[in-house]
């Protein structure tokens, strides 16, 4: 990792996340800028407090065993542009009044224009009994363990609750139900295990074109249904999940799409309540000047994914290279995202949308699967700002 002097000559963009948007934005400024960069009348720092760039799609497939947690990660230094400078730290306080953050380390780092990347953190104790009670497949750990209980679970009942709509990946909960529903008759399993999806809303997902598509798919395969399922608490020792209106659900393994918040950074910062609020076109902060936001930690109105983290970084990399130039940036995100969908073992769909259209589900194929298989393996080239 690069370290140096807090303050500098010319002018500084300091990224704080070292995720997809973090440095997908820092690679794209990097190559927009390198003349500035080469001349040193700019300077591009990425601050992220995690050594390795983790790519947390791969978690859902070490659940069942199809990857490993090594094939998420890759050292920071090999994903950014050798001109982008990398410090391993914690952002404790954001002064956007004086342009400065201050550091774990006890250091301080001036900024001329600031990007927050910092991705959605899980919040399961915000349920009672749901640390303890439920598994996921959100981190590292939690994934291999989910996949140790999957591996000797034989019979009883798998419960599938979201319990947080706002999550990333919107697909994650209908991914791993199909998956899980494949994978157990793949082993002789399903027939012992009774299947529960619960949802907390009035259907079985959010976007209407993917309720319509999924929930006859979970009545064929026998997997139950309940829906308006607003989850109140999970009791870890007599294996129960209560919903708000006193429905009860036995679990003999119980597997959640936990709550997600913006994480400490937004309240520090104070751009925002719960997530950092920006214009949904520019990423710009609404509460501070010279302060842009992407990905999972805004309240930007469409999917906390990937795609749209990816989409957004280049708007907001181009917005910046325009206003270090002198130049009125005039690059805008118009919403697009597009999401893979497994559907099982081996056949997937995708759903593309953006402010203006509506997602639209494309029936499942073997070839979209391993098109998605393929873009795991690319993904470290998407990171790079080179896809």
């Amino acid at each position: 990792m690069t370290t140096h002097s807090t303050d500098v000559d010319g002018r500084r963009v300091v990224i704080v996340g070292g995720g997809t948007g973090g440095t997908v934005v820092a690679n794209k400024l990097a190559d927009a800028l390198r003349g500035e960069l080469e001349a040193g009348a700019v300077e591009v720092e990425l601050v992220t407090d995690t050594p390795d760039h983790v790519y947390k799609p791969i978690f859902l497939y070490v659940a069942f065993d199809r990857k490993s947690v090594a094939d998420s990660r890759r050292p920071h230094r090999e994903i950014l542009d050798r001109r982008v400078d990398c410090r391993l730290d914690h952002v404790t306080a954001i002064d956007t009044d004086e342009k400065r953050l201050t550091l774990e380390d006890g250091d301080s780092l001036g900024y001329d224009y600031l990007v927050i990347a910092t991705g959605a953190t899980l919040d399961p104790e915000a349920v009672d009994g749901l640390a303890e009670g439920g598994h996921h497949f959100y981190t590292a750990d939690a994934a291999e363990t989910l996949r140790d209980e999957l591996a000797t679970f034989t019979s009883g009942h798998l419960v599938l609750s979201t319990v947080g709509i706002t999550h990333m990946c919107p697909a994650a909960p209908i991914e791993f139900a199909l998956i899980v529903d494949d994978w157990l008759r793949e082993r002789g399993r399903r027939d012992d295990i009774d299947f529960t999806y619960t949802y907390p809303v009035d259907g079985a997902h959010t976007i209407e074109s993917i309720d319509d598509w999924v929930t006859p798919l979970l009545a064929a395969r026998d997997i139950a249904l309940e829906t308006d399922f607003e989850v109140d608490s999970v009791d870890p020792d007599r294996e129960h999940i209560t919903a708000t209106d006193g429905r009860t659900l036995e679990y003999d393994l119980l597997v959640t799409i936990p709550p997600h918040v913006g994480g400490p950074i937004v309240e520090r910062a104070e751009l925002g309540e719960e997530w950092i609020e920006v214009d949904n076109h520019t990423l710009e902060a609404t509460r501070a000047e010279d302060v842009s936001a992407l990905g999972d930690v805004t309240d930007v109105p469409t999917s906390k994914a990937g795609s749209a983290a990816h989409y957004q970084a280049g708007v907001v990399a181009d917005r910046i290279a325009s206003a270090v130039r002198g130049q009125t940036p005039t690059t805008t995100y118009d919403g697009r995202t597009l999401c893979f969908v497994e559907a099982g073992l081996d056949e997937a769909t995708f759903v593309s949308f953006d402010y203006d259209l509506d997602p639209v589900v494309r029936p499942p194929s073997q070839f979209v699967h391993w098109a998605k298989l393929a873009y795991n393996e690319s993904y470290w080239l998407t990171a790079r700002g080179l896809l």
